[in-house]
């Protein structure tokens, strides 16, 4: 038998804006271009130049780092972020996404006290997803635990495999926190996996999104089984590095993020 060849599938490396936090969203394209990124995926939030269309192409243009995915403004903090209609929010995340040339929307299930949201969401993305090409790619959430309790809140499941959605967004830094099997949840989500957020965690209350490589999630083996499956979708560094203590130890961090995915993304097939 031949020695085996390298395969690296069709999937692109981004860096989501999240990870440079709290720097700026103009920061995040210029250490994408820098470091090699495949391009970005944007965290609406706070930031104004994250909800700002003409500023985000401007940014893109200027770095020649394409915009692949929007994160829909779905945490606590971003709660009157384009709107304080949920529905809203979604579909000025599409537009974003159908406006930059973006091919997948991230959206978190609702909270549960959302209750009309949470009650219409599963009928309610499918019908979205059914108006465009953009992917929307619901992401597996987990329990909120403080001390000795656990409170459920997200509606209608933290683990999104449990509803019917047409694509799925796996958080490896969730599936952390949510003390679940990464594999077996890949698994359940099957050709139905659209995209992913790479990071780590130790399994703590806190999602703690670490470098890739320094929890103890299968970062390595997702990697390569999705080398191994053609994936096609997009792989987002998301990590958190606030506690840097310098821009220059940030870009360490991404830039061994970014080494430790394209690594791990090349496959070794045997030659016949």
């Amino acid at each position: 038998m031949a020695d085996p060849v390298v395969r690296i599938p069709d999937a692109k490396v981004a860096l989501s804006t999240a990870s440079v936090y709290p720097e700026s969203t103009a920061t995040a394209f210029e250490i994408a271009a820098r470091l090699g990124y495949d391009g970005v995926e944007i965290m609406v939030w706070t930031d104004p130049v994250s909800q700002d269309i003409e500023a985000l192409r401007r940014l893109s243009d200027y770095h020649g780092v394409p915009i692949l995915a929007v994160h829909a403004p779905c945490l606590l903090i971003t709660q009157r972020v384009w709107s304080t209609d949920p529905w809203a929010k979604l579909q000025r995340a599409q537009a974003a996404a159908e406006k930059l040339g973006a091919s997948a929307v991230v959206v978190h299930p609702p909270f549960r006290w959302q209750r009309q949201y949470a009650r219409d969401f599963v009928t309610g993305i499918w019908r979205m997803a059914n108006e465009t090409d953009v992917r929307f790619a619901v992401e597996n959430m987990y329990p909120w635990r403080y001390k000795d309790r656990e409170m459920l809140a997200y509606a209608p499941e933290w683990d999104v495999t449990k509803d019917d959605y047409r694509h799925f967004t796996v958080d490896l830094s969730h599936t952390a926190t949510a003390r679940t099997d990464t594999l077996a949840m890949i698994d359940r989500m099957g050709d139905r996996l659209g995209h992913v957020h790479l990071a780590d965690g130790k399994g703590s209350a806190k999602d703690e999104h670490l470098v890739p490589g320094r929890g103890n999630q299968p970062c390595a083996q997702v990697l390569e089984r999705l080398a191994g499956s053609g994936f096609d979708g997009h792989v987002v560094i998301e990590v958190n590095t606030r506690r840097a203590m310098s821009s220059a130890e940030r870009e360490a961090d991404l830039a061994e993020a970014l080494a430790f995915t394209r690594l791990h993304l090349a496959s070794r097939v045997p030659q016949q």
